[in-house]
């Protein structure tokens, strides 16, 4: 690696540390079912217990969907019983639980109907100032930016694992091909070619 590599490099993992610092601040992380069992699946959910231990939230909605798969079920009871996620409702006739309706029935021009698990993270998010953790981009991207809600991917968590010192680039590797393999769908091949994505200098 030349100097500008390392420079660039040094320069991307302070941008993250700055990012983590400030996320740190956020008290909750709504996860919506897609990106929390892309841990769950492969067996790494304690990477997102080192990161956000207390502070992931689990909506109604998403917690149901997931418990159709009962291995899945079992694994989110498990941290649930740590107290590292909890699962929290909506109350009928709230703000946040209209909003969540016109998501998933009734949007206004422009907008599109979505899933219940991603329509409850978004206004949850929203209205308790927290962060959105989906991998489904494509659904939930016109509400993270009319709403400016904090948005994460499965691919930004192992960044902030990978800066922290939790996991190597290797070790997001053999993560991102065990996704892949249990069917998880990611933006790129490998996670070294999402890390070049977003702005590391190939080596």
């Amino acid at each position: 690696m030349n100097c500008y590599s390392m420079l660039s490099a040094m320069i991307l993992r302070s941008a993250w540390m700055m990012i983590r610092k400030e996320r740190q601040l956020t008290k909750k992380y709504f996860f919506d079912t897609d990106c929390l069992s892309a841990f769950l699946w492969v067996r790494e959910e304690s990477i997102l217990v080192r990161l956000y231990a207390g502070k992931i939230i689990l909506p109604t909605q998403v917690y149901n969907e997931l418990q159709r798969v009962p291995h899945l079920q079992a694994r989110v009871d498990a941290l649930k019983n740590q107290g590292d996620l909890s699962v929290e409702s909506m109350e009928t006739g709230t703000a946040e639980y209209l909003d969540y309706l016109q998501m998933t029935a009734s949007p206004e021009d422009g907008m599109r109907i979505i899933g219940r698990g991603e329509a409850a993270g978004i206004a949850m998010a929203k209205h308790r100032d927290g962060t959105l953790a989906s991998n489904n981009f494509r659904d939930v991207r016109l509400y993270v930016e009319k709403y400016s809600i904090s948005h994460i991917t499965t691919g930004d968590i192992l960044i902030e694992a990978m800066n922290a010192g939790i996991i190597t680039e290797a070790d997001g590797n053999t993560i991102w091909a065990e996704m892949i393999r249990k069917r998880r769908m990611l933006p790129t091949t490998t996670f070294s070619e999402f890390l070049i994505a977003h702005g590391k200098p190939d080596a």
